[in-house]
This record gives structure tokens, C-alpha cells and sequence, in this order.
């Protein structure tokens, strides 16, 4: 039927049918820039060169490469593609106007292998639509509709591309130039549900085979596994036990063993073994505290051979230092050429920088070693609020800082004394007075320096012993505080027994029917409310009104309050029968009188 979609297999098609003018398609397919290809997929130009097209700068490609779903390379705009008259066996294609804009297209669905075909001619059969379209490729199916458009999906999303060439052909059937038997086609992309799932189907086989191919790498990479461990058994548990007492083999015993703890091997009948070589591992921290020891001492014993031979090192660079020194001095000095001396002050000023950094080096090993010491006496007075303590605290640490920027001061006049000791038996007999003069010039300092360290020692001790009394004035008033809290808390509980001792007089005074604030503040608002209704107001209008008030409001505490008041409210009944009702009205001035 014409409105109804059928599928059309391969073999029903017949695949062979002429053209009157194949050299005119495969003229329309060069200017496309593809190959052209007859009907049974065979080059209908053998001598076709893909990279020699009648279209200069549009790239060429193979139209029946499997798996080629992209759209064609724009055309530049200033190149119009010229589409020659296609000749078929039933109609004949017209190219549109060359100056016109191209047709216009939606997005292309992914896996798109569908086409829409519009502006069909009335007369025109599915056999035509065969004829015209599968010059693009294999055709699997086509839904015709009465409406002259029709769908048709092809085997291979390249083909796609082929027929969406055809957009804007003019058709006509035969010879005939009827109304019925002409058209223009819109060829354009169609969203089909059949090639989604393909290529759902598609995307879902790649990621399948990317997750497979992860997995291969990352099993490649994957380092091996442990071996298993065994399981408990008598013979296994005494070859454990002697593993165990071997110092090479302690690692993996005490692993079987706690593998074996952790699954559960441990019951009566085993308990003992267990408990042996629990024993068995427990004698084995003593040879791990030795070893630990002695990698310690080893630590320690390298640390000081570094020193000794970084101090040794830094002699002898005194020593060169002390040599270009002597060599600058006038008596040498003059005896060397320009470029001597220009060389010799170069190697002082290198030597110089070396120098000063394995120094720097050293006195930061040291001073690494004093904070340790000084860390662990040192106490930390954070935990202190008060601004005075904090203030006592920050001065006790700025005169350790002082403390500690003197210790390593007085660490490098004992270096430079070394070295100076050092220089002093092997310098010139001429140098010694001036040597013996620095001598005493830096011992008089490391005198001043200790009398100084030894008044900031006692200043420090001083600042303590203030803090000291600060906390014990603290704990003082912390307690007088205490003690005053009590004395309030006594106070008020004698308050509140005279209070409770006041208050039968005051009730046994006090036998007004207006028994609280909030009953006189309630007398005082409905005495307004009624003064203002001269007729008087039932109860339930009252209540409405005080409980836009107050919502907590009920009708029966207003009126048993206007009930206990006489003098002020009076209640009277109006109407006959039916409309007999309850009016309250305001009689204050009238009881006023009468009280």
C-alpha cells in the first residue's frame, strides 16, 4: 500500500537496472568530490582519479569506505558546486539554481542511516523512489506516505551523505510535464528509533570492549599476589614454632601465625601450641629494642664523624683562606703580575663563600642538637589567659630566645678560638702578638658574654617566680569568688523563705474577687468594651473580641470573672421566646454608688 511501510530486502530489488546517461551521475558524484560508483558498487570511470575533480579544494573520499558516518567538508562559499542533470530510467533530475542559498538541514542524529524525502510527485511510485536512490547505496527499507514525502533508511550512514546531494532536485517523470508528475525534493536527516539502537548497540560493544581492554592493562600491571597462607595443622604449627626462633624466617612465621589467630584456629586443643609461639615472638623484642640500639649508636657515631669531618674540612678552608690572605698582603702582593693578582683575589672570594656555608652548616648542626636539649625543659606557657600572665610569658620567651641566640654566639667565639688556637702554632713569629691580642680581645668578649647569660638566667628565674605568685593570687581569687557565690546563694534562699513567710498575710489581706494583673487588666477591657454598647453584648461577642486579643481566652473564665463583679456587670434577658438572649451590660456608675 502506499501509506503503509514495508521492508524491501535485496534480493526483490532488482540491482541491475540502466541508466540512459551514467556519465552525467558520475559527473554529479565527482563534483561532490566522491568516487563515482554504479548501482552494483563497481567505479563507473576506472580511470578515475579521486585527487583530479572538476571542484578544486574540496578533499576527495570514498564514498563506500565501510563505517564513514562524518558529513561531507563544507563547500567554500565562493566556489558553488555545479550539479549536472541526472538521467534515470523512469524521470530525470534537474540540478536547482546554482545561485540559490544551499537547503537547509537539521542536526544529524547520531547513527543517522535514515533520510526524509519531500516533495515527491503525485504520481510517483516507490519503484521511482528505488530508481533514484539507490544509485546512494543498498536500500533497506522504504515507509511511502500518501502526503508525496516518504523515509528511507539505508545499510550504511555514509550513504546518507550521497543522497542528501539530491536535496533540491527538481523530478520529473518521463516526458511529461503534468503537475502530478514533477516535484522538488527535500532531502534531509530523520531521527529513526532502529538507528539509535544501533548505535546504542554500537557505543555499548566499544565501551565493552575499552572496559576490556583496561582490564587486561590493568591485570598487566597488577603486582602478584602473596602466596596463601596454610592452614593450621600439628606439623604445620611445628614448623612455624622453629621458623619463629629463627631470626631470617621470624617475618613470615609471625604472619602464618597471625593469620592463623584471626581466622579462628585458636580453641581448646590448640591453646597451648599457640601460647608457645606467642612466647616464641615474644622473646624476640629484646633482639629488636638490641638492634634498634645499635642502629641508633650507628646514627650517632655517623652524625659525629660528620661533624669531625666537616670541622676538619672547615680548617683546612680557613687555612687556604689564611694563605690568600698572607699572598694579599704587601710584601707578596707586589711581586705577582696584574693577572696573578686578579686570580688570586678570585680564588679568596670563592674559598670566602665556601667557607662561610660549611660554617653555616655546621653551627646549624649544633644548633639543631641545643634546641633538642632545650625542648625537653623547656615548659609551654599557653595555656595561660590573663593579659598579665601573658604578657610575663611572652617576656620569659623572649629572654630564652636571647638565651639561645647568646649560646650560639658564644658557640661561634669558641669555633673561631679553635681555629685561631690552630692557626696560632703555625702561623710566623711576627703574627703571634697580633694573634695573642684577638686571643685576649675575644676572651674578655666570652667573659662579657657569659656574665651576661648569667644576668638573663636570672632575670628568667625572676619572671618565674613573679608568674608563680600570679597564679597563686589567681587560685586567691578564684576562691574568694567561690565563696562570695555562696554567700548570694544563702542570701537568696533566706530571701525567698521571708518572702514565703509574707505571703499568707498578704492573702489573708487581699479577699478581693479580683484576684490577679491579668483579671484586672481583663475588668478594665471589657469595661471599654460594654461602655461603647449602651444595649449590652452577649458573652460569645465579648470573647470574640478578647480573643483577637488573647487567643488563650475562654467564655467561662470571662464570665465567672463578670460574675463575682456585681457592682460593675449585669446580666439581663431580652426578647420573647425564641429570641429570648443574654445581654451583660456595664453598670459601674450606678455601683459605685451603692458601694
Amino acid at each position: 500500500s502506499a501509506d503503509g511501510g514495508r521492508n524491501l530486502s535485496l534480493d526483490s530489488i532488482p540491482m541491475g537496472l540502466p541508466m540512459s546517461d551514467p556519465t552525467a551521475w558520475a559527473t554529479a558524484m565527482n563534483n561532490l568530490g566522491m568516487a563515482p560508483m554504479g548501482m552494483t558498487g563497481q567505479p563507473l570511470l576506472p580511470d578515475f582519479d579521486p585527487a583530479l575533480g572538476m571542484m578544486t579544494g574540496i578533499p576527495p573520499i570514498n564514498p563506500m569506505m565501510p563505517g564513514l558516518g562524518i558529513v561531507p567538508p563544507p563547500i567554500p562559499p565562493d566556489m558553488p558546486a555545479v550539479k549536472e542533470i541526472i538521467h534515470c530510467k523512469s524521470c530525470t533530475l534537474f540540478p536547482p539554481n546554482p545561485h540559490l542559498p544551499p537547503p537547509a538541514t537539521r542536526e544529524r542524529p547520531p547513527g543517522c542511516k535514515t533520510v526524509f524525502v519531500g516533495g515527491l510527485p503525485e504520481n510517483g511510485t516507490e519503484q521511482i523512489i528505488m530508481e533514484v536512490f539507490e544509485q546512494c547505496g543498498e536500500v533497506i527499507a522504504i515507509r511511502k506516505s500518501k502526503k508525496h514525502f516518504c523515509h528511507i533508511r539505508f545499510a550504511e550512514e555514509f550513504m546518507v551523505d550521497k543522497a542528501l546531494y539530491l536535496s533540491g532536485y527538481r523530478i520529473r517523470l518521463g516526458s511529461s510535464t503534468d503537475k502530478k508528475d514533477t516535484g522538488r525534493l527535500h532531502v534531509d536527516f530523520a531521527q529513526a528509533r532502529d538507528d539509535l539502537y544501533e548505535w546504542e548497540c554500537k557505543q555499548r560493544m566499544l565501551a565493552r570492549e575499552e572496559r576490556h581492554r583496561r582490564r587486561l592493562e590493568e591485570e598487566r600491571f597488577r603486582p602478584p599476589s602473596p602466596p596463601p597462607v596454610v592452614h593450621y595443622s600439628d606439623h604445620e604449627c611445628s614448623v612455624v614454632a622453629e621458623k619463629l626462633k629463627d631470626d631470617t624466617k621470624f617475618l613470615e612465621a609471625i604472619q602464618t601465625l597471625l593469620t592463623w589467630i584471626e581466622r579462628g584456629e585458636v580453641n581448646r586443643r590448640t591453646a597451648n601450641n599457640f601460647y608457645s609461639m606467642i612466647q616464641s615472638a615474644n622473646s624476640h623484642i629484646r633482639r629488636l629494642v638490641n638492634e634498634k640500639a645499635a642502629h641508633e649508636k650507628e646514627m650517632e657515631e655517623a652524625k659525629e664523624k660528620f661533624k669531625l669531618a666537616l670541622s676538619g674540612i672547615l680548617v683546612q678552608f680557613e687555612q687556604i683562606v689564611a694563605v690568600y690572605h698572607s699572598a694579599s698582603k704587601q710584601k707578596a702582593w707586589d711581586h705577582f703580575t696584574k693577572a696573578q693578582r686578579k686570580n688570586i683575589s678570585v680564588w679568596c672570594k670563592q674559598a670566602e663563600e665556601i667557607r662561610n656555608i660549611h660554617n653555616d652548616e655546621l653551627m646549624g648542626i649544633r644548633r639543631e642538637e641545643e634546641m633538642e636539649m632545650s625542648d625537653e625543659e623547656i615548659e609551654d606557657p599557653s595555656e595561660m589567659k590573663e593579659t598579665e600572665e601573658s604578657a610575663l610569658v611572652s617576656q620569659v620567651e623572649a629572654l630564652k630566645e636571647e638565651n639561645d641566640s647568646l649560646r650560639w654566639q658564644l658557640d661561634a667565639y669558641r669555633n673561631e678560638v679553635e681555629l685561631l688556637k690552630q692557626e696560632q702554632g703555625k702561623a710566623s713569629r711576627d703574627e703571634d702578638t697580633t694573634k695573642e691580642q684577638q686571643m685576649k680581645l675575644l676572651q674578655q668578649a666570652l667573659q662579657g658574654m657569659q656574665k651576661h647569660l648569667l644576668k638573663v638566667q636570672d632575670e628568667c628565674k625572676k619572671r618565674e617566680a613573679e608568674l608563680e605568685k600570679v597564679r597563686e593570687d589567681k587560685l586567691k581569687i578564684e576562691a574568694l569568688l567561690e565563696n562570695l557565690k555562696e554567700q548570694e546563694s544563702s542570701a537568696s534562699r533566706v530571701c525567698v523563705c521571708s518572702q514565703e513567710k509574707e505571703c499568707p498575710v498578704e492573702k489573708t489581706l487581699s479577699n478581693s474577687p479580683v484576684k490577679s494583673e491579668r483579671e484586672v487588666l481583663l475588668v478594665g477591657i471589657i469595661s471599654t468594651f460594654l461602655h461603647v454598647h449602651p444595649f449590652g453584648a452577649s458573652i460569645e461577642y465579648i470573647c470574640s473580641y478578647l480573643q483577637r486579643l488573647d487567643s488563650k481566652i475562654c467564655t467561662a473564665e470571662v464570665e465567672v470573672l463578670m460574675t463575682r463583679l456585681q457592682n460593675t456587670f449585669r446580666q439581663e434577658l431580652s426578647g420573647v421566646g425564641a429570641s429570648l438572649e443574654k445581654r451583660w451590660k456595664f453598670c459601674g456608675f450606678d455601683g459605685l454608688k451603692m458601694t
